[in-house]
């Protein structure tokens, strides 16, 4: 469907925070959706996949959490500037911009009260965290998270140690070749939520790399990312009505 988009300005707090948000022509009223970029930032890329999801029908938002740092986008090269970027994160923050932003999405007029988060990379953790953590999402599709079950900053916790607040379904996609995320902790990430009686479907191409959904990166991989896009889609649409 034929899709709008805009660049709009959210409140988080006292600070305005940019945002990507897109939206079906007609029609309504859609299932509300956040995007969580990965940690090269809000990038063109980034802002291309909320389109798409906003073309399958939702209204669909992808903020800019790095919005408090100057050169906040970032090459796929550059590691040792993502690295920075993402370390400036402080975790109640980011709690507290996401539910800004879902917060925006329930004020939209073609969207229903149904929400859902899904992210790349490290939005990808910070897709879930936020529904372990806000109980209006509804639904969350983290892809390829690194930090599930190990906390990545001092003082800090795991998403994972929050999942009692957990009350989305979750469908979550890995790589067997992602260096970033080992099998471990892709088998730790699934048997705690097991344990904690979740409902979780943890899917793991073993021949899928870190960032295989991104085609403008070396590790896409077009048949896993085609798949994925179609599973997440229909798990949105089963769960969001």
């Amino acid at each position: 469907m034929d899709v709008s988009s805009q660049e709009v300005n959210l409140k988080t707090g006292s600070e305005s925070m940019p945002a990507h948000l897109a939206r079906p022509k007609s029609g309504g009223p859609y299932p509300g959706l956040v995007i969580v970029m990965e940690a090269f930032g809000l990038n063109q890329h980034i802002k291309n996949i909320t389109d798409r999801f906003a073309a399958e029908g939702f209204v669909a938002i992808a903020p800019n959490l790095y919005f408090r740092q100057p050169n906040n986008i970032v090459q796929y090269n550059d590691l040792p500037g993502a690295f920075r970027l993402m370390g400036s994160l402080k975790q109640d923050q980011i709690v507290a911009d996401m539910t800004a932003a879902i917060d925006l999405l329930k004020a939209q007029k073609d969207a229903k009260p149904r929400f859902a988060t899904t992210g790349f990379c490290m939005g990808g953790m910070i897709s879930f965290l936020t529904a372990c953590r806000n109980g209006d999402v509804n639904a969350s599709v983290p892809f390829y998270g690194g930090g599930m079950v190990t906390a990545r900053q001092p003082g800090t916790k795991a998403p994972i140690e929050f999942v009692s607040g957990l009350k989305a379904p979750v469908l979550a996609f890995f790589g067997g070749k992602d260096a970033f995320i080992p099998k471990t902790e892709v088998d730790t990430f699934k048997e705690a939520l097991e344990k904690a009686g979740k409902k979780a479907d943890i899917v793991f191409y073993p021949d899928a790399d870190h960032g295989f959904m991104c085609d403008e990166r070396p590790s896409y991989h077009p048949e896993h990312a085609k798949e994925a896009w179609t599973k997440a889609i229909q798990f949105f649409k089963q769960n969001l009505g």
